[in-house]
C-alpha cells in the first residue's frame, strides 16, 4: 500500500482540526456489521449500505447517488451529500466528527471499490486515499487507527494525513467483511475471522505512544497541498515497528462452520460470535478466549446480520433474516436479578434472567438444547426484512435499521422483557 493524500489545507491545520473533533467526542461502544441489502421486493433499491457509528448515536447510509447521516434518537437527518457520477457502498463514521471513510459502490461507483477515501465534510474534499489490490469489504475507524478488511486480509494503519501500515493479517475468505474493534482508548481489541472456518483471531493492538508518528510535528509537511494516497506497496510493506510493538494474537475456535457475525464490547472484554447456522451465539472473554455464555437464538437456521453489546456490556442484541431481534442478559445474578423474571410458567430462568427449558436441571444428561439459554426479550420488526440493531441511548432501548429504508425504536421492559415499538421513521 502507498500513501498519497489531497488537501487544500496544511497538514498542521488538518491535524489541529482532526484532534479537535476527536477530543470533543466520547468513546463508547464497538461496531456492528453493516447492512448491505440483497435483491428483494421488500428492500429499497437505492440503498447500498447502512451502519451505526461507534456509539450507535448516529447511523450512515450509502446510496446510488451519495450518502446521508442521521441521528438515531431522536431521529433526524443531519447530513446529505449527492454525487453526480455514482454511488457510495461504504460510509464509516468517526463518532460525530466531519471525517468519514468512503468506498464506492453500486452499478456506477463514485470511487473505485478497491480504494478507501478519507472525506472531510467541513471542506467536502478527499484528504487521503488508500488503494488496495482487491475490493474493500469493510472499513472500521478508531481515533488512532483505520482498519480495512479485504476478502483475505485485515490491514491496520495509523489514522493521519499520511497513513502508515502497522499490521497485516491473513484471513479465510471474508467476503462479508466481518470484524469488530473495541473503541475505548484504554483497550485495543480487534477481532476478525481466522485462517480456518469458524476461527476468530483476537489481536491486542498496543496503543500509540505520545511520541508516535501521528502526533509528531517533525513529520508534518506544512507546505504540502497534495492528496496522500496509499497504494499496494504499503499493503505489502513492513509494519512501522517504531510506532508500536508487535501485536499479541490469540485464536478462538468458536464454531464448526463459517462465521456470519462478530462483535466486541467497547472495553474489549467480551467477544460475541455467530456462525452461518445462526442458531447459537457464543460469548467469549477477551483476550483469553474462555467461553462464558452459549445463547440460543432458535432451532432453525438463520442468517445473523448483526450482534451488538450495550455500552455497559450487560446485554447483547441479535438480528437475523427472520425479521426478529433477540435481547440477551449477560449480567450475573446479584443486584440485577430483579430484572430477570420469568416470562411465563412454562420454563425456567437462568441466573442472568434469560429463559431456559424446564428440564435444564438435567444438564449433562439430556442433549445440549435443553440446557441452552434463550433470549429474555425479543420482537419482530414491522416489515419482517433484514435489519441491523444497536442499543441507544442505553440498554433499555434498541434502534433497528431495516433494509427497506425504515428505522424503528423499541423499548425493553425490565421485568418480563416486554418490547414496545416507540416510533417508526423512514430514512429513504
Amino acid at each position: 500500500m502507498l500513501v498519497d493524500v489531497d488537501s487544500t489545507k496544511t497538514k498542521n491545520a488538518w491535524l489541529a482540526q482532526w484532534i479537535a473533533h476527536l477530543t470533543s467526542n466520547q468513546e463508547v461502544a464497538g461496531s456492528t456489521p453493516a447492512l448491505a441489502p440483497e435483491n428483494s421486493e421488500e428492500i429499497s433499491t437505492n440503498l447500498l449500505f447502512a451502519d451505526f457509528n461507534q456509539d450507535y448515536g448516529c447511523f450512515s447510509i450509502g446510496t446510488d447517488d451519495g450518502f446521508k447521516i442521521f441521528n438515531s434518537d431522536p431521529f433526524k437527518e443531519k447530513m446529505s451529500r449527492e454525487f453526480d457520477e455514482g454511488g457510495i457502498g461504504n460510509v464509516t463514521m468517526l463518532y460525530r466528527s466531519n471525517f468519514l471513510a468512503l468506498v464506492g459502490g453500486g452499478r456506477n461507483p463514485q470511487f473505485p471499490p478497491n480504494k478507501v477515501m478519507l472525506w472531510d465534510d467541513s471542506t467536502r474534499q478527499i484528504i487521503s486515499e488508500l488503494e488496495f489490490r482487491s475490493d474493500v469489504r469493510r472499513v472500521m475507524l478508531r481515533k488512532d487507527m483505520i482498519i480495512v478488511l479485504l476478502r483475505s486480509k485485515c490491514i491496520v494503519c495509523t489514522l493521519e494525513p499520511q497513513p502508515q501500515k502497522l499490521h497485516a493479517f491473513e484471513t479465510c475468505d471474508n467476503i462479508k467483511g466481518i470484524g469488530s474493534i473495541s473503541t475505548e482508548s484504554e483497550s485495543g481489541i480487534l477481532v476478525f475471522p481466522g485462517r480456518q472456518k469458524g476461527q476468530i483471531q483476537v489481536v491486542e493492538l498496543n496503543q500509540l505512544s505520545s511520541k508516535s508518528y501521528f502526533f509528531s510535528s517533525s513529520n508534518q509537511d506544512t507546505n504540502s497541498n497534495t492528496r496522500n494516497s496509499v497504494s499496494d506497496s504499503l499493503e505489502n510493506s513492513e509494519p512501522l515497528n517504531q510506532v508500536l510493538h508487535p501485536a499479541n494474537i490469540n485464536i478462538i475456535v468458536a464454531h464448526t462452520s463459517n462465521l456470519s457475525a462478530l462483535s466486541v464490547s467497547s472495553d474489549g472484554t467480551l467477544i460475541a460470535s455467530a456462525s452461518e447456522k445462526g442458531t447459537l451465539i457464543r460469548v467469549f472473554s477477551s483476550p483469553g478466549g474462555v467461553l462464558l455464555y452459549e445463547l440460543r437464538r432458535g432451532v432453525d437456521r438463520a442468517n445473523i446480520y448483526s450482534l451488538a453489546f450495550s455500552t455497559d456490556a450487560t446485554r447483547l442484541c441479535v438480528s437475523s433474516d427472520k425479521g426478529t431481534v433477540h435481547i440477551f442478559n449477560l449480567e450475573l445474578g446479584g443486584e440485577n436479578q430483579s430484572t430477570s423474571m420469568t416470562h411465563d410458567n412454562s420454563g425456567a430462568v437462568s441466573t442472568r434472567g434469560n429463559r431456559q427449558s424446564s428440564l435444564s436441571f438435567f444438564k449433562g444428561i439430556l442433549p445440549k438444547y435443553f440446557s441452552s439459554e434463550w433470549s429474555f426479550a425479543h420482537f419482530r420488526v414491522q416489515s419482517e426484512v433484514r435489519c441491523i440493531c444497536g442499543f441507544s441511548p442505553n440498554r433499555d432501548y434498541v434502534i433497528v435499521i431495516c433494509a427497506n429504508g425504515v428505522c424503528e425504536k423499541y423499548s425493553i421492559g425490565a421485568l418480563k422483557g416486554q418490547c414496545t415499538r416507540e416510533w417508526t421513521r423512514r430514512f429513504i
